[in-house]
Formats: structure tokens, sequence, C-alpha cells
């Protein structure tokens, strides 16, 4: 059998081939998972299909499973699913220069790392061409991974780990990669001091995607197996929302002892909220996932991030998922012992626990979820050709210490990276909250809600309730807009947004007043302090809620966090631009 780690050219990476059409079969048949899951049956997915041979007779009668129908429906992301903003085009990101390389900074304290994070400088450096793939690799959820799988994943990381400290791949220098992309070693060249960061912004699934594509070839390449691909944590699944138990064993070389002991066998809380009821917890999370990916996002820049182009400041906006879940995830694992949530719990130690790389395996199969298999009715372009975005550019060591340029537009198909991922249930597909209708009540909390014009600018230290107009009567297609959010970037910080909720500290998410949430791991940014937007589209929620037809919404926002850190420029409802 061929090798999939045949030796990059010097070739300058092209521009990727339209994509395939395939379907991507990444989710299996329909499972009984929850009993009390409630089913998408107002989501509009115009799509007829015969029921599953597997269904029960009770389930095939007038009743669509779409995780089936979404079998059918890869390539989703062609021609038609693009958007452009060629017009606001400046230049994009460039790749940094290592000879320039500074000192990191510990975000939660604002003071200069005592370790160097930079990595070893080679003057030759090529652009990678991504290699030819006869066999793909396929990534695999870590709760279901065999014996033998991983024998070899643990055996990888155990090799990794007696590479010599200056090997570029040993297991300490692919940890300093995010800590000095994240954590202001580098500047964007040719800008003086301007940081490059590779979070909050539509750099964010890209950047992560070829970090673990070098990561997991690496391995691989030191086991000898071509096939070897990284498992992912699948913790958008109620089987999957424990750490995987294979990261449990303390003798074993993926363990890292500095994770929180209190949440190593417990309940994933994708929404921070505090709840300790296990059951509670999986809808508040199925909750989350349904949110952030389907019922959240107007357009292609509310999930990805927002643009984020040479010499501009940073973080100009997290999308969904990296606000959501995935920040979720690193606030559980980091260790509440440690003085800056080390490891998992902040950017510059993050990649020194072996969990980080199967966690963002998981937030990369979002990006893949989400562009590929969920229906085009949710966000109808779902791909950026922006040339800013697709000639963005980072630098990596790969497999043979080769140091390499690539490019955001060589990432974009990860079939042509050479890398599948298993079928998996997603039971947060149908998980739209129950219509959720309480006219008195909603009243009796609006005549005593002030308007929003009285509050803002707004320091976030309590749970805040406060009246906001809507565009006009009638609209249902709008967007709660939470604009200029300045937040300490040392901190770490969360906040839920709800529409019409009389609840002043909900523990319970899956209702229809969630409109979504706002949260960070810390950063480094000038001053310690960034400032940003978030939007949240409203659509469902008027239909969920009935409350289209209002002239105005109560809108509560939640801090989850401690202490203040957050001030709120304003806050306005606009309608949605793709709707207009």
């Amino acid at each position: 059998m061929a090798s999939l780690y045949l030796h990059c050219t010097t070739t300058a990476s092209s521009s990727p081939a339209p994509p395939s059409s395939k379907p991507h079969p990444l989710l299996s048949k329909p499972t009984p998972f929850l009993s009390h899951a409630r089913r998408n049956h107002r989501h509009p997915l115009r799509v007829s299909a015969s029921a599953s041979p597997n269904q029960s007779d009770s389930d095939s009668q007038g009743k669509l499973d779409r995780r089936n129908v979404l079998l059918g429906l890869g390539g989703l992301y062609g021609a038609t699913n693009l958007i452009s903003t060629e017009a606001a085009s400046a230049n994009p990101v460039q790749a940094p220069e290592l000879d320039k390389c500074g000192t990191a900074t510990n975000l939660n304290t604002g003071e200069q790392l005592d370790i160097n994070c930079c990595p070893p400088i080679t003057g030759n450096i090529i652009d990678y061409q991504l290699p030819p793939v006869y066999n793909l690799r396929t990534r695999k959820s870590a709760h279901r991974l065999t014996p033998t799988e991983a024998f070899k994943y643990n055996l990888a990381i155990e090799r990794m780990k007696k590479l010599p400290e200056d090997d570029p791949r040993s297991f300490m220098q692919q940890a300093f990669i995010h800590c000095a992309y994240c954590n202001g070693a580098y500047n964007q060249p040719g800008q003086g001091d301007l940081d490059i960061q590779v979070h909050n912004s539509w750099l964010f699934f890209p950047f992560h995607r070829w970090y673990l594509y070098f990561y997991e070839r690496i391995l691989g390449n030191l086991i000898g197996d071509p096939t070897f691909a990284l498992p992912f944590w699948n913790w958008d699944n109620p089987k999957g929302m424990t750490i995987p138990p294979i990261f449990l064993d303390p003798n074993a070389a993926i363990y890292d002892s500095k994770r929180n002991p209190a949440n190593l066998t417990a309940v994933v809380d994708l929404g921070m909220t505090g709840n300790t009821d296990p059951m509670q917890l999986v809808t508040n999370n199925l909750t989350v996932m349904y949110t952030e990916m389907i019922r959240g996002n107007a357009d292609v820049y509310d999930f990805m991030g927002q643009p984020y182009r040479e010499g501009t400041p940073v973080s100009p906006g997290p999308g969904s998922s990296e606000r959501g879940s995935h920040t979720a995830l690193h606030v559980f694992v980091g260790d509440p012992r440690e003085p800056s949530g080390e490891d998992m719990g902040n950017f510059y130690s993050a990649g020194r626990d072996p969990l980080f790389y199967c966690h963002h395996a998981n937030v990369d199969r979002m990006w893949t979820l989400w562009k590929d298999v969920l229906p085009s009715d949710v966000v109808p372009e779902k791909t950026i050709t922006d040339p800013d975005y697709l000639n963005a550019s980072f630098l990596f060591y790969d497999e043979n210490a080769q140091l390499v340029r690539v490019y955001v537009r060589d990432s974009i198909d990860t079939r042509k990276m050479g890398y599948d991922l298993q079928r998996i249930d997603l039971p947060w597909l149908d998980y739209r909250p129950p219509i959720q209708t309480a006219l008195a009540r909603i009243k009796k909390t609006s005549s005593s809600a002030p308007k929003a014009a009285t509050l803002f600018p707004l320091k976030l230290n309590k749970v805040v309730r406060f009246e906001v107009q809507k565009t006009k009567k009638g609209k249902a297609d709008e967007l709660l807009v939470l604009e200029d959010i300045t937040v300490d970037t040392t901190k770490f910080l969360k906040f839920d947004v709800f529409v019409n909720d009389e609840d002043d500290n909900p523990l319970e998410l899956d209702k229809a007043a969630y409109a979504g949430t706002y949260a960070q791991v810390p950063h480094k940014a000038p001053k310690k302090t960034s400032t940003t937007s978030i939007r949240l589209k409203l659509t469902d929620l008027y239909e969920d809620m009935d409350i289209a037809d209002d002239d105005t919404i109560v809108v509560t926002i939640v801090p989850r966090h401690e202490g203040p850190g957050v001030t709120i420029g304003g806050i306005k409802i606009i309608e949605n631009p793709a709707k207009a």
C-alpha cells in the first residue's frame, strides 16, 4: 500500500478544486438515545425520504429522521453555498517570522511567561502541497476506540515525548505551537507590535485544523502507521459527555495530572451553568449544541467568526462554536488548583494535555458537520470565498521536521487532507426547544423591566433584565446584536442571553427563551482588553415563543463568571440582512 506520508514538494500550493459532491457518511442510523429527547418537528427541512429499514413501525409512520436524510445531502458546500466579501478585501494575515518570535504572555495574569514558546528555526521554508490520498484515515470517537487503537495512540504519544527537546516534532515543541500563536509571541509581519491571534475570528477553525493535521501525521510517522488518526472527544453526544476513560490511567502517556479532579468522571457542562444534575446537564448540552450549530446563526460569520485581516486588531469576534462548547470544555478540564487553570484552562499550556487535541478534533468535526452536513436552509452560504481568508497562512513543521507554509484555502476539504470521520448519532440535530408561551407571565415581567437605553453602557456584574424595541411589529427575521463587548482578556468570562424569561438564574437551558452565549478563554490583547460584538438570530425563538407580533422583547443577561470583567456598550434588534 502506498504511504500517505509522501514528502511534500516545493511547488506552491494551488487553490483547491471544487469540493467533492460525494455525501459525507457522518451520521449513523437513528438510535432512541434519550427517551425524553424532543424531535424537531417544526424545522422547515423540505426533503422526503422513506423510513430507514432499522426504524420501528411507529417511527416510520409520518416521521422523517433527518439523520438518515442527511446521509444523502453531502456536497452542500458546493458553488451554491459560497459567500464572498471581496469588496472589503485588504490583505490576508501572513505567517509569522520565526526569527522575530518574542516572549509569550500568561493571559490570566498579563505577565510574561518564564518559558520560551518559540520554535526551532530553519532557513528553509517550503510551501506545502497536500500529498495524494489513496486511503482516508478515519478519526473515531475516543469512547469507541478498541484496545488496540488505544494502545497505538498511547504509544505514539509516548514516542513523541521521548524525542529530543529541540526536535520540532517533540511533545513540548508541539504544545508550544499553541502557546506562540495564541499568547502574543508572534507579531503580524510588517505591522509593528500588532499581535497575531488565531482565536476569536475566522482563522480559528482553519488554524486548528492544520495544527491537528500535522500533529496527527507526526504521531502516525512515529509508530510507522500511515492509517493512524486522532480520536475525537465526542462531547456532543450523551455517550461521550464525560472525559474518555483512556485518558484517566495515571500510567498512560496520554494522562495529564493538571485536570480538574471534580470533573474526571462528571458529565460535561457545555452551558457552564453550575448545574450538577446529570440528566439536566445532558439536556442543557443538547440545547447548547442545537443553538450554536443551527438556531443562533444568521450567516457564515456567526458560526466561523468575524473577518480578520492584515493590520487589523485581534479578536474581531468569535463564532458560535468557539465561544460556546469549545470554550466550555477548556474550562471544564482545566485544573482550578493551578494558578492559571493549567493545563487546558489557559491557551499557553493547553497543548500540554493530550486531551486538548482530541477536544479540538471534535471542534474540527463541528466545522465539517456544519459546512457539509447540516441542511442548507440553516444558513445558505457556508463557505467563505474572501481571498483574505483563503490566502491567510501559517507555519508548521511536518512529520519529517520540514518547516512548511500552509494556506487556509487548502484546509477546506478534509478528504483532500486525507481524513474522514466515524459515523456518530447527532441527537442535538432534532433538539429544538419546545414551544414556550406564557403571555401573562411575560407581560408581568415586561411591565417592570427598564428600557435598554437607560442601562447602557452596562458593566455586567449581576443578572440584568431590560426591554428592547423590535424593528417593527410582526417582523420575524431579526437579530439581537450585543455591541462593543469590552472584556478583560486575562479572565475567563461568560454570560448567557434569554428572551422573555422570568428566571433570574436559570440552570436549565432546554427552553425556548435561551438565545445564546458569549464566553472566552483568556487571550492576550493590548491593554489587557479587547472589544467585540455578537449577533444572535431570533427567528426560531420568535416562533417557539409566539412573540413575532410583539412590539418589544425582554432580554435577560446572566453572567456565569464571578466578579467584573465585561462591559457591554449597547444592544439592539436589527432585521436579518440575509432576509432583507
